[in-house]
């Protein structure tokens, strides 16, 4: 564990940043680098990699906000979740990368006037943070659960591949044996050898601004005691709904948090003839066949996530939960064409987070759902039992027919965990909440530089995307402060 700043009443800093996961962690350390003097604050606690099992409920309570339990409204709701602790999301993820398609910069660039977004500056930092994170496929043995969905894709002639992942492999070849290389490990240790100072479990409530400028920040200590920082230039990185969240109690509104882009994902449980359940790793193969719009993957499978996958049709499925060695859990995602919106309320320490799906978006998931049905049929499963109110057990392709006529959004347990696109960069306003490398409008010293940033979902994991971002923006600051 790196040495945290001890609490005190009162801090000063060339660079305040707010938020130590993907976009905090990689802004401080190359600020840091550049001899800029950098505190970086965190909500939540430093918690080591080892002391936690992964997915476990004692994660959840450790490591999510609000244990895990957050949900964006709608029909239907969305459940997402966020990271509150020393390296953010990239601490309680499955560690899956994938870099943007060139298809996506060039959108983001035209559709949002992005300036000076290329694509070769832009794919030169994805090579940095691949080599930062040790990104790579696993050198040895994947899942169960990862070569049945593996298994059929091939069987039906459909696209797939392996996602790679920030890991390294020091005990062994399989995946099983992998490292995370989340922040805690990799970049924040960077930020604070260079001199950057890290202090955790306190939350900043709002920054003070005066004619457009930022120069103090109040904050509220882990028991409860007020504290300032005073700062010449601050960087909000505190994730998709929480930056804008505090930019809105700062006095900032215009288009910050109307904006929010998620993948939408349904999900099911496979059960198989076999033992296939490993309740602390993910499968790391993805159906790619209807990429960008669909892809389908495999996500936690501890026995709690088992039985709530089959909460929704409890009265059906309720007796599989105790074959729960035999089940692994699937998901279809889609990249949605609706949005929604993060707004602070007077009051209220946490924000008020809608989300509207289209009725393309809608169809969509039910279409996901029945073809990820069949992806484990052609797998091998012998049931299938899909994740919404009154849904049917699938156990054969006449089955699905069943399905997609009993299927509907507002049944479905729908969920994310990619939040994007708060504060969307670009120099057309009438898009764009923040300039081309991050500087809020309306504001001479105020940045983002995390996911809010990103103009819409990516259709992949966006890690890759709010890095590179990163990187480049910070790379920016620096220049544009030298």
């Amino acid at each position: 564990m790196i040495e945290l700043t001890e609490p005190r009443a009162h801090h000063d800093c060339q660079v305040l940043v707010i938020g130590s996961g993907a976009g905090g962690a990689t802004t401080a350390a190359v600020l840091a680098e550049a001899g800029i003097d950098v505190l970086i604050v965190e909500e939540g606690a430093w918690v080591e990699q080892e002391s936690v099992v992964p997915f476990s409920l004692e994660q959840m309570d450790l490591q999510y906000r609000s244990g895990g339990v957050t949900v964006a409204l709608g029909r239907p709701s969305i459940a997402y979740t966020e990271g509150r602790c020393a390296g953010g999301g990239t601490e309680i993820n499955s560690g899956l990368y994938r870099r943007p398609s060139e298809a996506t910069l060039e959108r983001w660039r035209t559709n949002y006037a992005i300036d000076d977004f290329g694509d070769d500056e832009f794919y030169a930092a994805c090579d940095e943070v691949e080599h930062g994170l040790s990104v790579q496929t696993v050198p040895g043995r994947q899942t169960p659960a990862s070569d049945l969905l593996r298994r059929g894709a091939v069987e039906l002639g459909w696209q797939h591949d392996e996602i790679p992942r920030w890991m390294t492999y020091p005990d062994g070849d399989d995946a099983a044996s992998g490292r995370r290389q989340s922040m805690t490990r990799t970049y924040l240790p960077r930020a604070v050898d260079a001199g950057a100072r890290l202090l955790c479990e306190h939350r900043v409530d709002r920054l003070i601004v005066d004619r457009h400028h930022a120069f103090r920040a109040e904050l509220t200590g882990p028991d409860g005691s007020p504290a300032t920082i005073d700062f010449d230039d601050v960087i909000v990185c505190a994730g998709a709904i929480q930056t804008p969240a505090l930019l809105q109690r700062s006095g900032f509104r215009g288009l910050v948090g109307k904006t929010l882009a998620v993948h939408p994902t349904v999900k099911l449980a496979a059960r198989f003839d076999e033992v296939v359940n490993v309740a602390n790793d993910v499968p790391v193969h993805q159906v790619t066949e209807f990429a960008p719009a669909l892809s389908f993957g495999g996500s936690a499978s501890q026995p709690g996530l088992v039985a709530l996958a089959l909460t929704d049709n409890w009265a059906e499925m309720r007796d599989a939960v105790t074959a729960w060695p035999e089940i692994a859990v699937y998901y279809a995602a889609i990249t949605s064409e609706g949005r929604g919106k993060v707004i602070s309320i007077p009051g209220l320490s946490d924000p008020l987070v809608t989300y509207r799906l289209t009725r393309r978006d809608r169809d969509l998931l039910g279409q996901g759902l029945a073809r990820l049905a069949l992806v484990m049929l052609a797998a091998g499963a012998r049931e299938v039992f899909p994740s919404f109110k009154g849904a049917p057990t699938v156990r054969s392709r006449s089955d699905l027919a069943r399905l997609t006529g009993s299927f509907g959004a507002n049944a479905a347990s729908v969920m994310t965990v990619h939040l994007c696109s708060t504060v969307p960069m670009g120099s057309d306003r009438s898009k764009a909440a923040a300039d081309s490398f991050g500087r809020l409008f309306g504001a001479d010293n105020v940045f983002v530089n995390d996911a809010s940033l990103l103009p819409d979902a990516p259709g992949v994991n966006p890690q890759a995307s709010v890095m590179a971002v990163a990187l480049r923006n910070a790379r920016y600051f620096i220049d544009e402060h030298s």
